[in-house]
């Protein structure tokens, strides 16, 4: 039977801090999230410093996300079967390094390369930071407090990093995007192991299924980086659909290995039979594939369309940020009396709402066109966010903390990766088929930008019906039988 081992010390100290055990923990997990979205305002200074081509610029991007998704799942399952706590400070101290190597970086291969080392230091922070929550917080108020900050610095991370990547970059230069995470990384090296408690699973084994490990981050390597290339080959070309099918087979692969053959699976099969917990899945990967791209596109219409720089794009972001903050600081409370499915529901629909509005965009507007919608797709973000986070890790065992967390954290960054894919090459099609019918180049551009947005909407759209039909409140939220024996 599996149990759950905690250094008493550890959970003492984290019974005495929690609030600094939830703002050590926030602050890595702002940090990590934060770089998914900082460097974008930055990537026409990096072109100018490093000579990238316009291919070559977006694995700056790339390879962050692409080691982020594909080491996922591996990191989740390592703070399970390793130790929360020093799987967390591993996670830290290769982030710490690998951004400082980023804004030392001279070469082009150097900084695509330390992003992807980063992109790995991101995922072994997130899950386990998850899974710390998850565990030193009872399940109940406490735990959904918690679990709602955490979903919320998220949130406000990914939110923030226009304004952010604005700021150090017209302010101190290209560099500072990456040198920002140094001194918080050092701050959270120093703090966690004083207030982290020490959790595993204590399953009777170390099996670390290591042909699970390399099929599960192969697959989701391979599929990501198909899908980032679509935007530039387009979805028929071989280099996007051989990455596709070949991280389809290894994904599917995996399935039969976790479910046939690993004697200690790296993520357990039951955890696909809780209905609450897949469709929590389910929602946030519909969220993240519609509001995510919304950051992109707003972006690209303030700069390109409107001419705004660096600052004046980031601090446009800024009502977007405070709509996340405000909406998450509020969801538990909603929560609270409405419940989970209703709660994102709501979020959902809100969302929804903003991007549709959002799609009306046109080259004769102005700001006060974008901060409606903006604002409302921000806001229901944050609404919808917190609870499909207290979903994503409700029922499940402590000793799969780390897998569920880690398939959350998948969700979302697969839904914007692959939300991004989709919407682009819609904006294309559509900004091409215009000037083809003899639209001027911005009425094209921003004919293709609604268009995606209007798409946008649809999808997460979509994700509202589906929590209103799968998140039904009388759902169990128990564990499989199976799960006694994992």
């Amino acid at each position: 039977m599996n149990t759950f081992a905690l250094d008493h010390p550890g959970i003492e100290r984290a019974r005495r801090s929690p609030a600094l055990l939830l703002g050590m923990i926030c602050a890595a997990q702002f940090m990590v999230i934060l770089d998914v979205a900082v460097v974008n305002v930055a990537l026409p200074s990096i072109r100018q410093s490093l000579g990238f081509s316009t291919v070559g610029l977006q694995w700056v991007v790339n390879a962050y996300t692409l080691t982020f998704a594909g080491f996922l799942m591996l990191g989740g399952r390592a703070a399970d079967l390793l130790g929360r706590r020093r799987v967390l400070l591993l996670g830290i101290a290769l982030f710490t390094v690998s951004s400082l190597a980023c804004a030392l970086s001279t070469t082009q291969g150097t900084l695509i390369g330390a992003r992807a080392i980063q992109g790995i230091g991101g995922a072994i922070i997130a899950p386990a930071s998850l899974s710390i929550l998850t565990t030193s917080f009872p399940e109940g108020r406490e735990r959904n407090r918690a679990l709602g900050i955490w979903a919320a610095t998220g949130g406000i991370g990914a939110a923030s990093g226009a304004l952010v990547g604005g700021l150090l970059t017209q302010g101190l230069g290209w560099q500072w995007v990456f040198l920002v995470n140094v001194p918080v990384g050092l701050l959270v090296l120093a703090i966690a192991p004083r207030i982290v408690p020490e959790g595993r699973a204590e399953l009777g084994h170390r099996h670390f299924d290591l042909a699970g490990a390399l099929l599960v981050t192969g697959g989701f390597v391979a599929l990501v980086f198909g899908i980032v290339r679509a935007d530039t080959l387009g979805w028929a070309a071989a280099g996007v659909l051989g990455p596709v099918l070949v991280g389809v087979l290894l994904l599917a692969a995996f399935v039969v290995v976790e479910g046939r053959i690993a004697k200690a699976p790296l993520v357990p099969l039951w955890i696909f039979a809780l209905r609450r917990v897949r469709a929590a899945n389910a929602v946030v990967l519909a969220l993240y594939a519609g509001v995510f791209v919304m950051w992109f596109f707003v972006s690209l219409y303030l700069q390109g369309v409107l001419g705004y720089d660096a600052i004046q794009t980031g601090l446009a972001f800024l009502p977007m940020t405070l709509g996340v903050a405000i909406a998450s600081a509020r969801a538990p409370r909603i929560v609270a009396k409405v419940g989970t499915r209703w709660t994102i529901t709501a979020g959902m629909l809100t969302a929804a709402l903003g991007l549709a509005l959002l799609s009306n965009i046109h080259p004769g507007a102005s700001f006060a066109s974008v901060l409606p919608g903006g604002t409302l797709a921000a806001f229901g973000l944050g609404l919808a966010l917190v609870p499909s986070t207290i979903v994503a890790v409700q029922g499940v065992p402590s000793a799969a903390a780390g897998a569920a967390s880690g398939l959350l954290n998948t969700s979302r960054l697969l839904g914007g990766a692959v939300g991004l894919a989709v919407l682009t090459t819609i904006a294309d099609t559509r900004t091409h088929a215009a000037l083809m019918h003899g639209a001027r180049p911005l009425q094209a551009l921003t004919d293709g930008y609604g268009r995606a947005l209007l798409v946008a909407a649809v999808i997460v759209a979509f994700g509202a019906i589906a929590a209103v039909v799968s998140l039904r409140e009388k759902a169990s939220a128990q564990q499989p039988a199976e799960a006694v024996s994992w």
